[in-house]
């Protein structure tokens, strides 16, 4: 599907480039002329400046056309603005959530990602919000940028017209993790998008998980695989054993941490208890040597979803 909208980085491109062009040639226009006057009008070829009476022509036309291009330049920025904010009737409707320190993709037909993923070619309305501090939604190849404010829907549009993978990162101060709130735009052809789609869980997957054996515990594993990327676990911890803000997710299991209890330091196992109090209550108790910035999953799990995550967490050895 194609429609006969313009790219938004084509038009603000446009913009940029005529207001650049406008500056480079006032300034040649008044370096030329500034050193045309030192030279012209120098101490040695006028020992004796004679006094300089006024030129209506020159201030008037040294008024006007400022005048014009300024008004020129604020036309061009209007229009671009009511552009950017009227969105096409046909675009794709992206829930997007921000949280120290990721981003989370809900999409009409309740698929979820980490990534932002996207057909070629249709306008994309992304609905955001946050759900603690403020930041800022910024898509440097398809220059949009948006506010993301707690409590509070904002909105941007966009229309991918060149098919890879691009930056999406905060651009707002958010805390400690701020530099690592990145992830991805993939712009995908319009047949893979749509398979990817119409993946979303169905009555189907969720048959998967009721199963009992090993298949059950696979399919759970999978969605907690899906739930701990789209949640945004991943930008505090790491699977691979890294260090990171957050103690590590691999071989978490069995593992013997300190952690400070009721201002206490207590050793403990972690186990499937221990995880669920550390989704749910992260406050009353917390590995040492870690800053307490958990934020409680209360109310945004579902008790199936924390047995997917724990099921995904047995598998990290």
């Amino acid at each position: 599907m194609t429609t006969g909208w313009p790219t938004l980085s084509g038009s603000t491109d446009d913009v940029f480039v005529f207001i650049t062009g406008i500056s480079l040639v006032l300034l040649l226009l008044t370096s030329g002329t500034m050193v045309y006057f030192v030279v012209r009008y120098g101490r040695k070829r006028n020992p004796h400046p004679e006094s300089i009476r006024e030129n209506l022509l020159l201030e008037v036309v040294w008024t006007v056309i400022p005048t014009i291009l300024v008004l020129v330049i604020f036309w061009l920025g209007w229009k671009g603005f009511v552009y950017k904010r009227t969105v096409p009737t046909e675009a794709m409707l992206v829930k997007v959530t921000a949280r120290q320190w990721s981003w989370g993709f809900r999409y009409e037909n309740g698929r979820e990602s980490g990534v932002l993923k996207v057909p070629l070619g249709r306008p994309v309305k992304l609905s955001i919000t946050s759900v603690d501090v403020l930041h800022s939604l910024f898509i440097p190849a398809f220059r949009v940028k948006e506010d993301c404010v707690p409590g509070r829907e904002t909105y941007l549009w966009f229309q991918p017209d060149t098919l890879g993978s691009f930056d999406l990162f905060c651009s707002e101060y958010c805390g400690m993790a701020h530099s690592s709130m990145i992830t991805k735009v993939e712009v995908l052809p319009q047949e893979e998008f749509a398979a990817w789609y119409e993946q979303a869980p169905g009555p189907a997957a969720a048959a998967a998980v009721k199963k009992p054996g090993g298949s059950g515990r696979e399919s759970r594993a999978h969605e907690g695989s899906e739930l701990v990327q789209a949640k945004g676990c991943l930008a505090c911890h790491s699977i691979d054993g890294t260090p990171k803000i957050g103690p590590t997710l691999k071989g978490v299991f069995g593992k013997k941490e300190i952690v400070l209890r009721n201002g206490k330091e207590v050793e403990i196992t972690v186990d499937e208890s221990f995880i669920r109090r550390q989704l749910l209550e992260p406050e009353k108790e917390r590995v040492k040597g870690y800053p307490p910035i958990m934020p409680s999953q209360k109310g945004l799990l579902k008790d199936s979803e924390i047995e997917e995550i724990i099921e995904y967490l047995k598998t990290l050895r």
